[in-house]
């Protein structure tokens, strides 16, 4: 990994370049920086002769000015993104071999649901009200809306776009990096999509040769996991499943569970999500209709097929206050924490899934909310240790939601974090929201 900041083992040597016509003049170690590899560095390691002219580079010399002041800060200057578009600042970071660097740089600070708030809104060039999409690690986001999947990068830049042969995609996962395999509530079977090439590579129906009933199955969630595919398809007559897929073969090797979908309690999951440091699934349901909404949330254990967990709404308790049910469900697997929106306040409540219980959201932080104010908390005026001294802050949110406001924006339809970001649909609205934490921005404490 390429050092952060010039190495001071490196002699201070003074080198000059000359960009574009323009000349610059800093050190080797600066240049050295941008990692062994790099262009820049292996320009620093030419032997220089006294009175000879400096290293002529025909790029673009305002862009290297900003490259070069991130080697040596570390970071971009406060205008960078106004002047230029991430995709120029990438392609001549790519041009130098400092584009790991660049990236560091341009991520988001830390995501903190205190202080999230809307910093952009990705829309496809058409059909711009998404069916679904997938959020990266990296922040990089697939976008599909009809047959198409647009594709942005880390940057949110958009790079490509792929027409499948489906009429619409209501399900996406990534199984690698540019793999993804996608289904659709009008197209029966799960499809495997090349999006670097664009190209179609295989597809996995559900079929049971000794039940009828099984046919034209589509395809409503999709999990990933370094070995399978997990897949919940849905029969036309309510018939479900969950399948476990090989990825090296994309043979079915386990079904994981069947349900009639008879009840609301045995629809079909909408979402599925892998827990790594586990390997149990969680699926979740949602269903819509005169009287609002009601689904469950259910975690599966492959090894045994069993339900170690689950717990469906509206139930009793904090959790279904006013009858206000979840809208969805998702899962941050790193820190094994389960969070749901509700579908009437707008509420995103977090329950630890390592301490689930009949009720979970009581100890769980609400990310969005209400209230503008939040979080009673003791703290001891400083220096004062006496415990007549001590006093409550109460810490306000910025993002708190107002009813009114968040309704005429539409209602959320879809959650999915990657990357520091947190990403939302609402329903037949244009586009997905990037959330984002303020690099400035913290919990601020008002003393009463």
């Amino acid at each position: 990994m390429a050092d952060q900041f010039p190495n001071p083992t490196i002699p201070a040597r003074r080198i000059k370049l000359n960009v574009g016509g323009k000349l610059f003049e800093t050190t080797v170690s600066t240049l050295h920086s941008a990692g062994p590899d790099s262009l820049l560095a292996a320009l620093s390691n030419r032997p220089s002769l006294p009175g000879s002219n400096p290293i002529f580079i025909d790029r673009d010399p305002e862009i290297f000015s900003v490259l070069l002041s991130l080697l040596r800060c570390n970071r971009l200057p406060s205008s960078t993104l106004r002047r230029f578009s991430i995709q120029e600042l990438a392609e001549e970071a790519l041009y130098y071999g400092v584009e790991s660097r660049l990236r560091s740089a341009s991520l988001p600070s830390p995501l903190r649901g205190i202080d999230a708030a809307i910093v952009d809104t990705i829309r496809p060039a058409s059909d711009a009200v998404p069916s679904t999409f997938s959020a990266g690690e990296d922040g990089s986001l697939w976008i599909a809306h009809g047959g198409q999947i647009s594709i942005y990068d880390s940057y949110l830049s958009y790079t490509a776009a792929v027409r499948t042969h489906l009429d619409d995609i209501t399900s996406i996962c990534r199984v690698w990096p540019e793999i993804a395999a996608v289904g659709s509530e009008s197209n029966s079977g799960l499809h495997i999509y090349d999006l670097s090439s664009g190209r179609y590579t295989g597809s996995v129906h559900w079929t049971d040769q000794d039940d009828p009933r099984i046919f034209k199955a589509r395809v409503s969630a999709i999990a990933n996991s370094p070995d399978s595919v997990f897949v919940s398809f849905d029969c036309p007559h309510r018939e479900n499943s969950v399948l476990v897929i090989d990825k090296s073969t994309l043979q079915v090797s386990l079904e994981l569970t069947r349900q009639s979908g008879s009840a609301a309690k045995n629809t079909a999951p909408g979402k599925l999500t892998w827990l790594p440091d586990t390997g149990l699934i969680i699926g979740s349901a949602v269903t819509s209709g005169a009287f609002g909404f009601s689904g469950y949330i259910r975690i599966w254990d492959p090894r045994s097929k069993e339900v170690v967990w689950e717990t469906n709404e509206p139930g009793s308790g904090r959790s279904s206050r006013f009858g206000d049910s979840f809208a969805d469900v998702d899962v941050n697997t790193d820190d094994s924490i389960l969070f749901k929106i509700c579908s009437k306040s707008g509420d995103l409540a977090m329950a630890d899934i390592r301490k689930l219980g009949d009720d979970p959201w009581d100890g769980g932080l609400e990310v969005w909310s209400r209230q503008k104010g939040l979080y009673e908390t003791v703290h001891l005026t400083r220096g004062i240790s006496d415990s007549e001294n001590q006093r409550p802050e109460v810490s306000f949110k910025r993002n708190y939601v107002d009813q009114v406001v968040d309704a005429e924006r539409g209602m959320i339809k879809r959650i999915e974090g990657g990357g520091e970001r947190l990403f939302v649909s609402r329903d037949n609205v244009e586009g997905i929201e990037v959330w984002e934490s303020s690099n400035h921005s913290g919990i601020i404490p008002v003393s009463p």
